[in-house]
């Protein structure tokens, strides 16, 4: 019986984070269980697997140079999520020795090979993360529910979301719901004192990653107005429910969902956002425009296809073609 090559997966964050990077590694493990035997961890110290993914090129810098020294021919990919690519790389050193040390380097979006120096894109891939379709929901007609599902950090720029809904107040008709955990406690103050002055404001706090998906389905809008995202895998769950995006113009958005997508608002940009979302409530036209553009985006969101180009990548490097 033939002995399945063994895999490691390193994730800088395990199930407790219930975040991104959690998420992107379980799906991965899941992925590419039929064929390998796959071990999950947070922190690499030894082993005589065959290959090794590690998420985000600082944080799991110290498992990425183990790794590189105690198996120096074997192959290991580096996986550039959000902070990484678009802040670790430009300053941190432990970071940037990652994107030498890997023999791939996976981005998340399709601009993502962009933001690395030119001598290292030749060896990156792009593989866009994936969800399970979802059968639209039918929304409530007596108000337009706008969702942030975002852990309360400045990366994800909730105050942006904060100030569209102070923007709104006098648009009882229109809400603001925030599911996310509380990892500032600054922002997570901002929130509650919002919630407690505003009825059309509610933090919801971190939720099981089941009951979030449940609550994009049935909100009218998902809005993402992260400051740097490396492939929001809220966005990719939001398009494959049905579920209209409301998001930043920045690489790691426009890279999933295209420049001509009629949602995208600048960066930090409440004003801007506000005027979105009640023109989604008063346009008739709006949502059913942005929710086709969503449906022909679905597909490329397809587990399937996310499995296919995992494996493909694993298959190669594993044959030693780096």
């Amino acid at each position: 019986m033939r002995v399945k090559p063994a895999v490691v997966v390193v994730t800088p964050y395990l199930a407790a984070a219930n975040n991104g990077n959690w998420q992107t590694a379980r799906r991965w493990a899941r992925f590419l269980g039929d064929d390998y035997r796959v071990r999950l961890t947070d922190d690499w110290r030894g082993g005589d697997e065959a290959l090794m993914i590690a998420l985000h090129a600082r944080r799991s810098a110290p498992s990425i140079a183990a790794w590189r020294a105690a198996h120096p021919a074997r192959a290991l990919v580096v996986v550039l999520t959000g902070t990484d690519l678009y802040r670790d790389v430009d300053t941190d050193a432990q970071a940037q020795r990652s994107l030498q040390l890997g023999d791939r380097l996976v981005v998340l979006n399709d601009l993502g090979a962009r933001r690395l120096p030119a001598a290292l894109r030749g060896r990156t891939t792009v593989i866009v993360q994936s969800a399970p379709s979802r059968r639209p929901r039918a929304k409530t007609a007596r108000r337009l529910r706008a969702l942030m599902v975002g852990h309360l950090r400045d990366e994800k720029s909730p105050r942006t979301f904060f100030d569209a809904a102070r923007r709104l107040a006098h648009r009882r008709d229109i809400v603001f719901d925030h599911v996310g955990g509380a990892l500032d406690a600054a922002l997570a103050s901002e929130a509650r004192a919002l919630a407690a002055t505003l009825p059309t404001y509610r933090w919801l706090g971190a939720l099981p990653h089941a009951a979030a998906r449940a609550r994009i389905a049935a909100a009218h809008l998902l809005v993402h107005p992260s400051r740097m995202e490396g492939g929001a895998q809220v966005v990719i769950e939001a398009v494959t429910s049905g579920t209209p995006v409301l998001a930043s113009r920045i690489d790691g958005n426009v890279g999933l969902l295209g420049a001509g997508y009629g949602g995208l608002f600048e960066p930090g940009d409440a004003t801007g956002l506000a005027a979105l979302v009640e023109r989604a409530r008063d346009d008739a036209a709006m949502l059913p425009a942005l929710q086709a553009q969503c449906a022909a985006l679905a597909p490329r969101f397809a587990p399937a296809r996310e499995r296919e180009a995992l494996l493909a990548l694993v298959a190669d490097l594993l044959a030693g073609r780096r």
